[in-house]
């Protein structure tokens, strides 16, 4: 009786292993299917949206000088380059528009004493307004700084009153004294900046230029003039 039950069982279980061997693997349809094969469902996943790719070469172009100037400056300077003839307005230390202008008759090295026409170089500050200018409108330059009068009271151009006078404005952000033996009355003015060098040490720009200039810039801005 032993053997024809160990027979059966064997072919039962030769019976059972033919119809596993038969069934078809489950295959997943998608790389998310598998991946939630593995992981247990946690709920919804919000997408993750993939950051835009920048080239590292890629920078944000200047406006033109043909666009407007921005209707709010923050902290505004100018920056006057001599060799270039040009004039960078600046809005939180970025340049937002350039003007082309014209310098003195002599527009090569620092003005140096009334009548060279030379336009003077160094660190200055709008010190007046004037909407009545002979050349349209006029910003007023803080010419001579502390620097010109201690060259003017080194090389005897300027005695030590004029030399106090003039440091005390500087100190108080006010306009310095323009009758010196080192000249003043440096604008930034109207009325042409096409026809060549052609001012007594003054920067001049095209009376729509000013116009746009003179109405952004107040009183105090701090302008760098370069060789």
């Amino acid at each position: 009786m032993r053997r024809p039950l160990l027979w059966m069982f064997i072919a039962v279980s030769a019976l059972a292993a033919l119809v596993l061997l038969g069934r078809p693997a489950r295959q997943p349809e998608s790389l998310d299917a598998l991946a939630s094969d593995a992981e247990p469902d946690n709920g919804p996943v919000a997408k993750v949206s993939a950051a835009p790719v920048i080239p590292a070469t890629a920078s944000q172009p200047l406006p033109t000088d043909r666009d407007p100037l921005p209707e709010v400056l923050v902290d505004p300077a100018l920056r006057i380059e001599k060799s270039k003839r040009r004039l960078t307005v600046y809005s939180d230390g970025v340049p937002v528009k350039g003007y082309r202008i014209a310098l003195g008759r002599q527009p090569v090295g620092d003005k140096e004493q009334e009548g060279d026409n030379r336009t003077p170089e160094g660190e200055f500050y709008v010190c007046s307004k004037n909407s009545n200018s002979a050349y349209h409108l006029a910003l007023g330059l803080s010419y001579p700084n502390e620097e010109d009068a201690d060259r003017g009271l080194e090389s005897h151009l300027i005695t030590k009153r004029e030399h106090r006078a003039i440091t005390a404005a500087i100190h108080r952000m006010q306009r310095p004294p323009w009758s010196t033996a080192l000249g003043g009355e440096i604008m930034i003015h109207g009325s042409g900046a096409t026809r060549g060098d052609w001012t007594r040490g003054c920067v001049a720009l095209d009376d729509c230029d000013i116009d746009e200039l003179f109405t952004a810039v107040p009183l105090g801005t701090p302008i760098e003039i370069i060789p």
